[in-house]
C-alpha cells in the first residue's frame, strides 16, 4: 500500500506541495492535460515548474500566473463546477473537501455562512489550480494513506486583504484544529491557509507513518527563502513494509485517590457508549501512602474534548492529560456464521485480507447458553471449533 508522508519542517502550502508532487514524478503535462478538464478558460492562467534552490537544497517551484480580473467566485459556484466537471471521481471528491474546509474557516472566522463565503477571482484562480492540482497529482500517484510531520506555526504578521494579521492567520489557525503544531519556527508565515487545509483533509491527525520502504522524496520550494531552514516541503513516498494498519489516538489520564470506586463503573459504560475505544483503571500508590486508581481513556482524536469534560464532570478530578499515540492494528470485523446452535455473529480478525481468529461475541454466547442451557464456556469451545477461531 502506497503512502505520502509530508514532511513539513519549514511548512507547507499549496505550490509547495504541487511542487513536490511533481519532483516526484507526477509529469506537468498530465497535470496541464487533466486541469483542462476544468470549465476555466487556459487563457485565463498559467502554470510553470522549474528548478530552483532554498539554502542550497534543489526543489522544485510551482507558479501559478493568473490573468488580472476584479470579479470574484463564490464556494458554492467553485464546488458546482468542480461537481459538473469532467475530472475524475477521485480528483473531484478530494478538491471538493480541501475547498470546503477552507470555506469552513472563513466562515467561522468572518461570521458568515458557507453561502456568503467569497474569494477573489485571481485569488481563486490560484487555490483552484493549488487545490485540484493537488487531487489530481495524489490520484496519479496512487497514494492510499497519508502522514505528516507537525505543523510550524511561524511569527510575526502577514499581510492580507484585510490588513496586516498575525501568523497565523486567523483561517490558518482555524484549520490548524486538531492538527499537532509546533513554535520552534517564528519567522514569517510558515502554513498557509491551502496548506493546512490540504493536510487537515489528507490526514486524521499528524504523526510518524508506520515503517516504510522509502521509494522517492519530493521537495518542492516555498516563496521566500528564510534565515533560518530551507523554505522546502519534502514528501516522502514508498511502500509499507508490513501488513499492519496504522492510525493515531490520543490518551487521555487522570489520577484519583478521593472517589467512590462505585461511580468508575458507571463512567466506563458512559464513556464506552459515547465513542470512547477502550477504558482501563489501574491501582496506584498516591501521596500520604493513599490507594488511587489512574482512568486511561483511548480515544479517537476528535472526541478528546469530550471524554476529558465527562472525566471532569463525572469523577472528583481536576485535570486530565492527553497524548498522541500510534496505533498498529490488525483488521477486525463482525460476520454471521452458521454453527450446529444456530447463526451466530463472530468477530474475525485478519491480516493482510489473510483470517488469523474468530472470536466469539460474549453476548451471543450468553444468549445461546441462557437459551439452551448449555454451560458458557462450553458455548465458547463449540462456536470457536465450528468457525475456526483460535
Amino acid at each position: 500500500m502506497k503512502i505520502l508522508y509530508f514532511d513539513c519542517y519549514a511548512g507547507i502550502s499549496g505550490d509547495m506541495t504541487i511542487g513536490a508532487l511533481l519532483d516526484l514524478g507526477v509529469p506537468p503535462d498530465y497535470l496541464r492535460e487533466i486541469l483542462a478538464l476544468l470549465p476555466i478558460p487556459l487563457s485565463e492562467y498559467a502554470f510553470q515548474a522549474e528548478a530552483t534552490s532554498r539554502r542550497g537544497v534543489r526543489a522544485t517551484k510551482f507558479t501559478v500566473r493568473a490573468r488580472e480580473s476584479h470579479g470574484h467566485r463564490s464556494h458554492a459556484g467553485i464546488a458546482e463546477m468542480i461537481f459538473r466537471s469532467s475530472l475524475p471521481g477521485r480528483v473531484k471528491d478530494l478538491s471538493r473537501s480541501i475547498f470546503l474546509r477552507l470555506a469552513e474557516a472563513e466562515a467561522a472566522v468572518h461570521g458568515v455562512s458557507l453561502d456568503d463565503v467569497h474569494f477573489h477571482e485571481v485569488g481563486a484562480l490560484d487555490s483552484i489550480v493549488d487545490i485540484v492540482g493537488t487531487a489530481i497529482c495524489i490520484d496519479y500517484l496512487g497514494a492510499a494513506e497519508f502522514y505528516a510531520a507537525p505543523l510550524p506555526l511561524g511569527g510575526g504578521v502577514v499581510d492580507t486583504a484585510h490588513g496586516r494579521l498575525p501568523v497565523p492567520a486567523p483561517a490558518t489557525a482555524e484549520l490548524l484544529k486538531g492538527l499537532p503544531v509546533h513554535a520552534g519556527i517564528t519567522e514569517g508565515e510558515r502554513v498557509t491557509p491551502t496548506g493546512a487545509a490540504i493536510i487537515s483533509c489528507l490526514v486524521s491527525g499528524a504523526g510518524l507513518p508506520p515503517s516504510f520502504t522509502c521509494r522517492a522524496v519530493g521537495c518542492g520550494a516555498g516563496e521566500r527563502d528564510f534565515a533560518d531552514v530551507p523554505n522546502i516541503l519534502r514528501v516522502f513516498t514508498g511502500e509499507r513494509s508490513g501488513s499492519l494498519a496504522c492510525d493515531e489516538v490520543r490518551i487521555v489520564e487522570a489520577h484519583l485517590d478521593d472517589m467512590n470506586p462505585e461511580i468508575l463503573g458507571y463512567l466506563m459504560d458512559r464513556l464506552l457508549a459515547a465513542g470512547a475505544l477502550d477504558v482501563a483503571f489501574s491501582p496506584l500508590q498516591m501521596k500520604k501512602n493513599r490507594p488511587g486508581v489512574r482512568i486511561t481513556v483511548i480515544t479517537p482524536a476528535s472526541e478528546v474534548e469530550m471524554v476529558a469534560r465527562m472525566v471532569l464532570t463525572e469523577t472528583s478530578a481536576i485535570g486530565v492529560r492527553h497524548y498522541p499515540a500510534a496505533r498498529l492494528k490488525l483488521e477486525r470485523g463482525v460476520e454471521e456464521r452458521e454453527t450446529s446452535l444456530g447463526a451466530v455473529r463472530v468477530k474475525v480478525i485478519r491480516e493482510g485480507g489473510a483470517v488469523l481468529r474468530t472470536v466469539p461475541e460474549f453476548e451471543e454466547c450468553r444468549r445461546i447458553a441462557e437459551a439452551t442451557g448449555i454451560p458458557l464456556q462450553e458455548v465458547y469451545r463449540i462456536i470457536e471449533k465450528e468457525t475456526g477461531g483460535a
